[in-house]
């Protein structure tokens, strides 16, 4: 299953921000590098940078990580969701809310990169187990359709938004 199997009725138009970072892959071949390529971008952050702040109010890069990690949770339960009770309606969660009680700077880079590369392999493992059936059911999240197969898509995209963001608002 590629990224040009979704349609734009399983999604909203937001998430193709993400979806669009993917290019035309397979979601588990694109779930399995993006495990590596972020593992390996994480530890290449200077140690006097995963605590900066580029503005007041803004995440560091540490919080970010702990925010890929929420969110994959989120999408990954959305996924399981969707796949075993169809048309099923989920609220949204505010991701600022998570981050702030998350407490991300108070742990270290290595502990959420242990953390992440758990929650990935439990990722791939679900994502493995679902029929294509199941990956084409869908339900609402906050409102809005989502399919479980597009549920993998954004957590793949989204983590190469942020890594972007990092590139370029914090190690430039």
């Amino acid at each position: 299953m590629k990224t040009s199997d979704l349609t734009t009725t399983e999604y909203f138009q937001y998430y193709k921000q993400y979806i669009d970072l993917v290019g035309d892959s397979s979601m588990l071949v694109a779930l399995e590098s993006g495990k590596t390529t972020t593992q390996q971008f994480f530890k290449s952050i200077p140690v006097s940078k995963l605590d900066f702040r580029y503005a007041k109010g803004k995440w560091t890069p540490k919080d970010i990580l702990l925010h890929l990690i929420d969110t994959e949770r989120v999408f990954t339960y959305r996924a399981l969701y969707f796949a075993r009770h169809e048309n099923s309606d989920l609220e949204g969660f505010d991701e600022n809310v998570f981050a702030q009680n998350g407490a991300g700077n108070d742990r270290s880079i290595d502990a959420l990169l242990d953390e992440y590369v758990t929650l990935r392999n439990a990722t791939v493992a679900l994502f493995e187990s679902f029929t294509e059936a199941q990956m084409k059911q869908t339900g609402n999240a906050n409102g809005n359709v989502l399919s479980v197969r597009a549920c993998g898509f954004i957590i793949c995209g989204h983590e190469i938004h942020h890594s972007n963001v990092i590139s370029e608002r914090y190690l430039t």
